[in-house]
């Protein structure tokens, strides 16, 4: 495992585009676009303020910077860099922007969430949508980039409407069954439309009769023997990097690799560290808050909010739990490799954490001083990943799956 340089980074704005070739980051009000290969510096655009949110359009020809406290959208190409384009809002303002996904229209939600801006960037149309809602995932676009759908609330109920992308004109409208919608998604193949309220629990529902298959319990204690429990624990610091760093079971004490963090594997029961939520104030930390399919869907990553040092990995086959890792830090996010079941986990300090069918890796980023990860994508192709600190973007390049499973056996990996 290999890792760049650390180059300058404001608010953790830092994306891959969706052809895999460019690296885009955000320096205060300045856009850097790098070679994924060499990471040489191809564009330099500066923005007339400090850039807040940064998308790619689907074709990776245009990019997108947002300044929401401007009001204002601009829109460079890598094409043609001379061009660019200067939404304004106005009086109006700003507080969401994304593309459509033919990569010529920009859609812009305006403070209070009073209306959605479509603006064509090949006719300099302009479209206006009312009443979305405020809410995590309130658009989504099924994968033909045919339809748009649209959470709403008017008069104190939650719609949905439908929209044709080609011309925004409505199609379909009408309301749900919801207490207070909090998401909606366009399944695969866009002939169904889910929509969710909370997500307190888990549940897996049969994509035939939408009846539910099962529901997975997050227990404060693990029972199931069948269930590998993974443990973080500290050690003292030695010289090297060291990638693996737990026993396998019934192991007594030896030689470790030289790392200051471990995973133990843990003898059931386990007892994992909770928290007993705040009920009394707003947003209390309960429920489900982050969840994710692995790309082959054979496995659910999640955490539980009320036990937030733990990843539960479910085997999606047998539905059942399959895997838990218990870190010493709050998880901050996850995310899965988009070509094999690896998941990638961070917690806010100078360590990654991956986990496979294999086992798990426990890797120090080098760098002067602590590499704090905050956040972690992953490039299309599953080589490499950039991870986020609070000022910095490093990228990690990643062996293959095959060696890295070779080193978990070695090293006393769970298979």
């Amino acid at each position: 495992m290999n890792f760049s340089e650390a180059f300058k980074l404001s608010s953790l704005l830092c994306k891959f585009s969706p052809d895999g070739k460019y690296l885009a980051s955000c320096v205060q009000y300045r856009l850097v676009v790098r070679d994924v290969n060499t990471l040489q510096i191809l564009q330099l655009y500066t923005c007339l303020d400090q850039i807040q949110h940064i998308e790619w359009s689907a074709d990776s020809l245009f990019i997108l910077c947002a300044m929401y406290k401007r009001g204002l959208v601009q829109v460079w190409s890598l094409e043609q860099p001379e061009w660019h384009c200067k939404i304004d809002e106005g009086s109006a303002g700003l507080v969401a922007s994304c593309w459509s996904p033919d990569g010529r229209h920009i859609l812009n939600t305006t403070e209070f969430h009073l209306r959605i801006t479509v603006w064509s960037l090949c006719t300099k149309s302009v479209s206006y949508i009312k009443y979305p809602k405020a809410c995590l995932q309130g658009i989504t676009f099924t994968r033909d980039g045919r339809y748009m759908a649209l959470a709403e609330r008017r008069d104190c109920k939650d719609y949905v409407s439908i929209f044709v992308c080609s011309d925004w004109q409505l199609l379909r409208h009408f309301d749900t069954d919801t207490q207070d919608l909090t998401g909606i998604e366009w399944a695969p193949n866009g002939c169904v439309l889910a929509v969710w309220d909370t997500c307190l629990e888990v549940r897996i529902l049969n994509h035939v009769t939408w009846k539910m298959i099962t529901e997975f319990g997050h227990p404060a204690t693990i029972n199931n023997p069948k269930t590998v429990v993974y443990k973080e624990a500290q050690k003292s610091p030695q010289l090297g990097l060291g990638c693996l760093s737990f026993p396998p079971p019934g192991a007594g004490a030896g030689p470790l690799p030289s790392s200051e963090s471990k995973y133990e594997i843990a003898s059931v029961p386990v007892s994992l560290q909770t928290l007993k939520p705040v009920t009394d104030r707003a947003n209390p930390k309960i429920g489900i808050g982050m969840l994710a399919f692995s790309p082959d869907s054979y496995f659910l990553a999640t955490r539980n909010d009320n036990t937030p040092n733990a990843v539960w990995v479910w085997d999606i086959q047998k539905l059942r739990l399959f895997a838990v890792l218990e870190q010493l830090s709050p998880v901050r996010t996850f995310q899965w490799d988009p070509q094999q079941p690896r998941l990638a986990i961070c917690t806010g300090g100078s360590r990654l954490y991956l986990w496979s069918p294999a086992g798990c890796m426990s890797v120090q980023v080098p760098g002067e001083g602590d590499f704090a990860v905050l956040s972690l994508c992953w490039h299309l192709s599953g080589d490499s990943m950039a991870l986020l600190s609070k000022d910095h973007v490093c990228l990690c390049f990643l062996e293959t799956e095959a060696v890295v499973s070779t080193a978990c056996r070695q090293l006393g990996g769970h298979t």
